[in-house]
């Protein structure tokens, strides 16, 4: 069994292949039961989670992700996601490798969002605006990036200092790249979208946007949590990453359907039904899409598997 460092998930995961990956991993499916969540009390602060996601395709590979989410985390200045990665044979379940899940998981969320960019974006995008400033913030952009023919990348944060240093820790010559303060201008001015906070109240409302753009919605990842309004979620065509994800945990699409801005029924498909062609992304160039993720452990086990080919290469 190998043990594999952040340094090592990093070269093993570049963006253009790992966007591949998942693309044919939601082509081909696997088995993914839904992932066990438990809040972890905490003295003074705010409840921890605990998530528990397995996933596993007969005759190839089996793989757990232990993950932990950890709102105050930012106080003490480290990472409010931690995560480790258990990668076994499904058909002895002897153990192959152990790999750094916080990398993995930045990787691996960063691309499926931009997978469905490429199905659900114009082809034409050029300007990204970034929300959230945290440790996945560079990951969305660089993805997004390969993704579309991205030119210019702004960034939002609550604190002004932290977008700066997003902004301060690229070196990119293929995109300018600028903080902004100004959130509904920004939005205004961007062809996607993209969310990655941890927020309980929506950032992003409804009629700030424009025909034609791309909304990506990834932070929110329980009941009570959202990124945006009813009204965004109503003047969207909307689309998840799973089904029984969105319709149990997405507190964006929860919120909505309680507040009557949208039905169950009106989510036009899910990632695997876009991969495989059983549903059409946007259905035209004026209308505004909306991604919700909460990730699957599909997601996981494609990108555990790219490492260790990559590895082996």
């Amino acid at each position: 069994m190998i043990i594999l460092n952040a340094e090592n998930i990093a070269e093993a995961l570049p963006y253009d292949a790992l966007i591949d990956a998942l693309d044919t991993a939601f082509k081909a499916g696997a088995n993914s039961p839904d992932r066990s969540h438990y809040p972890v009390e905490v003295t003074g602060g705010a409840d921890g989670t605990l998530l528990l996601m397995p996933c596993w395709q007969a005759g190839g590979k089996l793989g757990v992700k232990i993950a932990t989410v950890f709102p105050d985390n930012s106080r003490h200045e480290l990472s409010a996601v931690n995560a480790s990665y258990f990668l076994m044979d499904a058909t002895t379940g002897v153990p192959l490798a152990v790999l750094d899940g916080t990398e993995l998981t930045l990787r691996r969320t960063a691309a499926a969002s931009a997978l469905a960019a490429r199905y659900l974006s114009r082809g034409d995008s050029k300007t990204l605006l970034m929300v959230g400033t945290g440790k996945l913030a560079p990951h969305m952009v660089a993805a997004h990036a390969t993704s579309r023919d991205i030119d210019r990348v702004l960034i939002w944060g609550r604190r002004e200092q932290a977008a700066r240093k997003v902004v301060e820790n690229f070196s990119v010559e293929s995109f300018s790249i600028e903080p902004v303060t100004d959130l509904e201008a920004a939005v205004h001015e961007a062809d996607i979208i993209s969310c990655a906070t941890l927020s309980i109240e929506p950032i992003i409302k409804g009629e700030w946007l424009q025909e034609g753009q791309h909304l990506d919605l990834v932070g929110a990842f329980k009941q009570d949590m959202r990124e945006a309004d009813g009204e965004a979620v109503a003047r969207a065509e909307v689309f998840v990453d799973t089904y029984n994800g969105a319709l149990s945990e997405a507190g964006d699409i929860l919120q909505a359907i309680e507040e009557g801005a949208m039905k169950e029924s009106d989510i036009v498909g899910d990632l695997s039904e876009l991969a495989r062609g059983k549903c059409q992304g946007r259905s035209s160039g004026e209308a505004i899409t909306l991604f919700k993720s909460v990730g699957t452990a599909l997601e996981d086990l494609a990108a555990a598997e790219l490492v260790m080919r990559n590895q082996n290469a």
